[in-house]
């Protein structure tokens, strides 16, 4: 790995000795630094031979449930693609079953996009809802949604959610909930607004998976360590920030994927495409949460030697960047995320043949 990376450097150098002059210097020198901070071969996790160790076997003695049971709660009148690519990603990975929790404006869009798929119309926003009406709703919300928790493998949430006042408190104590019922929580989105106006609803969490973009990140690290972005120290910046909110993992997405749970850090630098069309992160939340309950499992049965947070989130990283890959060389400037969708199983076969 590390021959790896010092080849690209060396090309790199090369590149800035041929074409001479100061300004193509500077700019090639600037991004020349930038992958040597993002290429760090010494965190390199080795993601294929965890996303095999994770991936369970076909076997025709298991029963429905048992490779995942995965709920996405997102979706309202203005986003339903979202979650409906968390969810789908979820079972063409191989989960078993895949439920969406979201709005009732949002169902019927949701369901006409896949049979697969569970949809649960349960959430209110405030417009529905009169004011004199919403801690009765609220509390009839939780009790539907508690119904079901105990049979889900891991939570998705904020793919698609939005930001709706009413719509986030009820979302705030079915977290909740979640939580003293021991789900595994992966967060992206809108969810990730929420959390960083309401830290206490992951901090000391273990469970618990933030996957912020770029944008996401840094209104994270300005929250919770009241300072600036620094790429330089980047990895340490996230140890620091995943350690501050308790033990969280937190997955930050970029040219490399770093993944911290306050302990360690890893990076998955591995594939990965140029495009950057919008659903891929409601890709990798699907991919990541599929991941993480194999993951804990596997952990449960053969003991710990990396948290299943961080093990679901390098798996999960590494097979959401193959299939970009794929759907890149094929369809170049036109891939979309329903593209990329299609790849996750070639991925996973490609990576970890069913038989």
């Amino acid at each position: 790995m590390q021959q790896y990376y010092g080849g690209i450097i060396r090309r790199q150098q090369h590149l800035i000795r041929c074409l001479g002059g100061d300004r193509q210097r500077n700019t090639l020198l600037s991004v020349n630094t930038r992958m040597q901070s993002v290429m760090n071969p010494t965190l390199e996790a080795d993601s294929l031979s965890i996303l095999r160790s994770i991936s369970p076997t076909l076997d025709s003695s298991k029963h429905k449930g048992q490779a995942g049971k995965i709920a996405v709660l997102g979706g309202c009148r203005e986003y339903t693609g979202a979650p409906y690519f968390s969810a789908i990603s979820a079972l063409k990975i191989g989960a078993d079953l895949s439920h969406v929790i979201c709005t009732k404006d949002a169902a019927p869009v949701i369901k006409s996009y896949s049979p697969e798929l569970i949809v649960h119309p349960l959430l209110e926003e405030s417009y529905s809802v009169r004011e004199e009406d919403r801690k009765s709703v609220s509390t009839l919300v939780l009790a539907e949604v508690d119904k079901w928790m105990e049979r889900f493998d891991c939570l998705v949430i904020g793919p698609g959610l939005g930001r709706d006042p009413f719509l986030l408190d009820c979302v705030s104590d079915i977290m909740k909930h979640a939580r003293q019922s021991n789900v595994p929580m992966v967060i992206d989105g809108d969810g990730l607004f929420l959390v960083t106006n309401r830290l206490d609803l992951v901090s000391g969490y273990p469970l618990a998976v933030l996957t912020p973009n770029v944008n996401e990140y840094k209104r994270l690290v300005q929250k919770v360590l009241n300072c600036e972005v620094n790429d330089q120290d980047g990895p340490q910046q996230l140890l620091s920030l995943a350690s501050s909110i308790g033990g969280v993992t937190i997955l930050r997405k970029g040219l490399s994927d770093y993944i911290s749970d306050g302990k360690e850090v890893r990076s998955v630098s591995i594939f990965g495409s140029p495009r950057r069309c919008g659903g891929q992160g409601d890709i990798l939340s699907g991919s990541v949460a599929v991941f993480l309950a194999w993951a804990r499992k596997l952990v449960d049965k053969e003991g710990p030697t990396m948290s299943p947070t961080m093990l679901g989130c390098i798996a999960g990283s590494a097979l959401m960047r193959k299939a970009a890959s794929l759907a890149f060389e094929d369809k170049k400037r036109s891939t979309l995320t329903s593209d990329i969708i299609e790849c996750l199983g070639r991925s996973l076969e490609d990576i970890c043949p069913a038989r």
